[in-house]
């Protein structure tokens, strides 16, 4: 007997989801393959010429080439300021994803401190997107070495060099060289764009700052191709780039070393110049800054520390600082009295006992010597012995009857109350007050008492040690200006300006006579006035040539009338400030140096010795170069 097998539907069925599923995976496979052929299409042939485009641009670059910054010498040949290379880590900004990671793998590689990541992210966040951000500068040979070892694992990293400034004598010549600084956005908005594409720095200061077209020079251009990390694999062509003009300074670096270690560590200015070229020689401000550290940028708290000391290392007093003149400006004013025909060489005023009062006035002007026991007049006083001595009396005599303006008319011929300088940076013009000068900045008339304050150099004027300096040079050119400088030479010459005219109204012989009274300033002793601190006893005694000169001291704090006081019981910033002025020697100068000590004291006890340090120095070098 044969059996039937029953019909089992299950394999059909299977068979037909297995057909389905099929069709529909070549349905989608066949969507996608017609999407990527369009895709392909419009890549390869629509939009071909643009893609190849960006592939070209992609792997080849156009890279600025900043140029090295020209070179400052001083008149000897020593370097101020020069070019250092320097190999550094930088990065890309477009190149980086994660700037965590980026950090950590900085770390790997060199010591990174927290003040350096504040920097460099500050940096990064600054920067446009195809800048190379500096990580770390001044890499050794064995960070160096661990980098090149490292480069498969951190390609983003690169080690690029740079061209920074160097100023080997620091602090010694900040003030007048000056220093560079990274270029800021508000820089690049002055700046010219095309000339400082690429430039990382531009003078800051100084003859960095006042010559910046000169030393900057003129950017190149290479083709280089590069990697996806952004490092440089060939160079395809290069127009190089201009280096700055190379200049020379008058001033001479071993000179401003003695001016510099004259002063001490007390705060004030020495500026010494060549009164016939007008060349600056020297030129020293104290406390004074390593300009180094600007270069490559403070941070904020560290430039904040700086700028906020008291002592203010960042401001300079031999150009910007403003003091009363003191006696200093008596042998100017005793020329305008000869000038102006109301004096003479011969005509005496009697001083008893160091006082004076003006007609119809109080008021009580005393001499710098008087006492409350009525020592201190210096007898008959002549317009010679008013200088040597310092009278005040004399000069009180003159203001009685010299007005304001004619002062002003005068002085102004001088240099008081202008800058007279020709390429110094920042050159303050101090203060030379008259009557409109003084209803403008205090809304008040001038009264008598104001011309009493004048003549011994209080009040409201107010002199640069640079003015001094260049007031000395007058002195000693006889009545010719010849403007301050600092620029000997240049690769191409560069027109600073004429000089001014020469001081009018006064004859051949008061210029001599004046000349013999600023002598016998530090030459002309006389016994029994030796504890009032005359310029001779500290500095003419033992003298080899002949200097002219003349001291000051200017009051910082005003005292009552009647009163004396003990300098040293004030507190120091209390003190009167110390100037003095000289040049040598006396017949044919050639060099002429102003100083003030801040809160220094008697300007003959103080400040004439540190003039006589300079003098010293540089006539002891000219004579020696002569020799040879």
């Amino acid at each position: 007997m044969s059996t039937k097998r029953a019909y089992d539907p299950v394999p059909l069925r299977l068979s037909k989801t297995i057909v389905y599923r099929a069709s529909t995976a070549a349905v989608v496979a066949s969507f996608f393959i017609l999407l990527l052929v369009a895709r392909l299409f419009q890549l390869q042939i629509v939009e071909h010429e643009r893609y190849a485009t960006q592939a070209t641009d992609n792997r080849l670059t156009a890279q600025t080439i900043p140029p090295p910054r020209g070179l400052i010498f001083d008149r000897n040949g020593n370097i101020l300021a020069t070019n250092q290379i320097v190999p550094s880590l930088a990065v890309i900004k477009e190149n980086v994803d994660d700037i965590d990671t980026l950090l950590t793998n900085v770390r790997a590689l060199v010591d990174f401190s927290a003040a350096e990541e504040i920097s460099f992210r500050n940096r990064l966040e600054n920067a446009q997107s195809d800048d190379r951000v500096i990580i770390k500068r001044h890499l050794n040979d064995e960070q160096l070495a661990i980098e090149a070892v490292n480069r498969h694992r951190f390609g983003n990293i690169l080690v690029i060099t740079e061209i920074l400034r160097e100023y080997p004598y620091k602090a010694l010549a900040s003030h007048v060289v000056g220093s560079v600084r990274q270029i800021t956005i508000e820089d690049l908005q002055q700046l010219d764009p095309v000339r400082y594409r690429g430039s990382k720095f531009v003078g800051r200061r100084g003859v960095e700052n006042y010559y910046e077209d000169l030393l900057h020079g003129e950017i190149g251009l290479r083709q280089v191709e590069v990697n996806a990390s952004g490092r440089i694999m060939s160079e395809i062509s290069v127009e190089p780039a201009t280096r700055g003009q190379t200049i020379t300074l008058h001033l001479d670096i071993e000179l401003q070393r003695v001016a510099d270690k004259a002063l001490g560590d007390r705060r004030g200015a020495v500026v010494a110049i060549d009164p016939k070229s007008g060349g600056v020689l020297a030129l020293v401000s104290k406390p004074s800054y390593d300009p180094n550290v600007f270069v490559t940028g403070l941070e904020g708290r560290e430039y904040d520390n700086l700028s906020a000391r008291a002592d203010a290392p960042l401001f300079n007093r031999a150009t910007q600082g403003k003091y009363p003149p003191g006696s200093t400006i008596k042998p100017v004013l005793g020329m305008a009295g000869l000038a102006t025909g109301i004096i003479d060489w011969e005509l005496e005023f009697d001083d008893p006992k160091g006082e004076f009062q003006l007609p119809g006035s109080d008021k009580v002007w005393r001499d710098w010597n008087w006492s409350k026991n009525g020592i201190g007049g210096q007898g008959q006083v002549d317009l010679f012995r008013s200088i040597y001595r310092s009278s005040n009396i004399y000069f009180f005599h003159l203001g009685a009857v010299l007005d304001i303006e004619t002062f002003a008319a005068f002085l102004g011929q001088w240099g008081y109350g202008r800058n007279t300088s020709l390429d110094i940076l920042d050159a303050d013009p101090g203060i030379l007050p008259n009557s409109d000068w003084k209803q403008n900045n205090t809304g008040d008339s001038w009264y008598p008492g104001d011309n009493m304050n004048l003549v011994i150099g209080q009040g409201f004027t107010l002199v640069t040690p640079l003015q001094l300096a260049t007031i000395a040079t007058i002195f000693a050119n006889r009545g010719e200006f010849v403007r301050p400088r600092l620029l000997q030479s240049s690769e191409q010459p560069v027109d600073l300006g004429p000089n001014f005219p020469p001081v009018l109204g006064v004859s051949e012989s008061d210029w001599e006579r004046m000349i013999e009274a600023l002598t016998a300033v530090v030459h002309r002793g006389h016994k029994g006035y030796l504890q009032n601190g005359l310029a001779w006893f500290h500095i003419g005694m033992d003298i080899p040539y002949q200097m002219a000169g003349k001291s000051g001291t200017a009051q910082v704090v005003a005292i009552p009338e009647g009163e004396e006081y003990d300098e040293e019981l004030l507190p120091e910033d209390q003190r009167k400030h110390a100037l003095f002025f000289g040049f040598a020697p006396v017949h044919d100068p050639v060099i002429a140096v102003a100083t003030v000590i801040e809160n220094g004291g008697g300007g003959s006890e103080f400040a004439a010795p540190v003039v006589r340090q300079v003098i010293d120095s540089y006539l002891a070098n000219v004579v020696a170069t002569n020799d040879e």
